[in-house]
C-alpha cells in the first residue's frame, strides 16, 4: 500500500491528473486510478518508468526509502 500513497502524493505534488500521467508513461488512466487504490501493482517496468518521470528511486515509490 506504499505505493499506492506514495504515487498519489507525488501525483497531487506535481499536479497532474490520472490522464496525464498515463500518457506520459503509456498506461490507461484506469491503470493509474488501480494502482493509487491498491487494487492493483505496476509491473516493475512500470515502477521504473515511475520512478524516472517523478526523479525519484523505485525503492522510495515502495516505502522501503524515506
Amino acid at each position: 500500500m506504499e505505493l499506492a500513497k506514495n504515487l498519489k502524493a507525488l501525483r497531487i505534488e506535481y499536479n497532474l491528473s490520472q490522464q496525464k500521467l498515463a500518457n506520459a508513461i503509456g498506461v490507461s488512466q484506469k491503470a493509474i486510478d488501480y494502482w493509487e487504490k491498491g487494487i492493483n501493482e505496476p509491473k516493475a517496468s512500470y515502477i521504473l518508468l515511475l520512478a524516472e518521470y517523478f526523479d525519484v528511486s523505485c525503492d522510495f515509490l515502495l516505502g522501503k526509502d524515506k
